[in-house]
């Protein structure tokens, strides 16, 4: 980015010699700092949040890419966003719920005033962020949440799903980690195994040791920092893939 200051000095060099080179390089790095200036902004205040506690850089990150979530599919749907206030009042308190939903309105007008471009460069760079300063476990549980935002009006789609397999591996997590997600609360066997992460011709062995690997990304114990109802939530979602492995056992007459 910065050229835009040379190459303004050398305009203002042609036109004006000295001090209009002089006026060139300062109109150039005002220019260069309009255009940075936004994300740069939002970078420093994810660091704030994060430096307070690490409740606080969740529910920062979690603003973020809920913004990418929700406007995936090109609407900002009513009942996205009165999940995301619930959601917030429920598990971070009323007198949060004004914050996040400023966080998320900042997000989309960044979205809207600087273009996919600098939104997308933006969005990485949460994600990389988020990946160096949080444990895999507080990813899995962004993610996991991400996945609830999705599905807040009631229809899937693939360009949602698609967003948010790019979201997790941006996190350094494994892209189908999505699909198990979405398939925890299935009514089939099919899903199960999917909740477990590997296909039905498995052998037992690596059925125990699939189910074993989840309890241990999903203990509650690891995301204990982030507040009671975050660790709760994880609690639903090993009872989700106890019952996932009990279907499996019983299909397969393991014990």
């Amino acid at each position: 980015m910065g050229y835009v200051k040379w190459f303004c000095a050398l305009v203002g060099f042609m036109y004006g010699r000295f001090w209009g080179g002089v006026m060139g390089y300062l109109i150039g790095s005002a220019i260069e700092s309009m255009l940075l200036a936004s994300p740069k902004s939002m970078d420093d205040r994810y660091d704030r949040y994060q430096t307070r506690s690490p409740r606080e850089g969740f529910m920062y990150s979690l603003m973020i890419l809920s913004a990418h979530i929700i406007q995936a599919d090109g609407k900002i749907m009513h009942s996205e966003m009165e999940f995301m206030r619930r959601f917030i009042r429920e598990n971070f308190g009323e007198s949060t719920v004004a914050k996040g939903e400023k966080i998320l309105k900042d997000c989309f007008s960044l979205r809207k005033s600087k273009g996919e471009a600098v939104w997308r460069t933006q969005l990485d760079a949460a994600c990389g962020r988020i990946a160096q300063t949080m444990p895999s476990e507080h990813r899995l549980q962004l993610i996991s949440f991400l996945a609830e935002v999705a599905k807040a009006d009631g229809t899937m789609t693939k360009v949602e799903q698609d967003a948010l397999r790019q979201i997790a591996s941006a996190l350094g997590l494994n892209p189908g980690v999505v699909d198990q997600l979405f398939a925890m609360g299935g009514n089939s066997l099919e899903d199960d195994y999917k909740v477990l992460g590997i296909s039905p011709d498995a052998t037992d062995e690596e059925v125990r040791q699939a189910y074993r690997k989840m309890v241990i990304q999903y203990h509650p114990d690891k995301v204990a920092t982030l507040g009671d109802d975050v660790k709760e939530a994880a609690t639903r979602k090993i009872q989700e893939i106890n019952e996932a492995k009990e279907r499996i056992y019983r299909a397969r007459n393991m014990r």
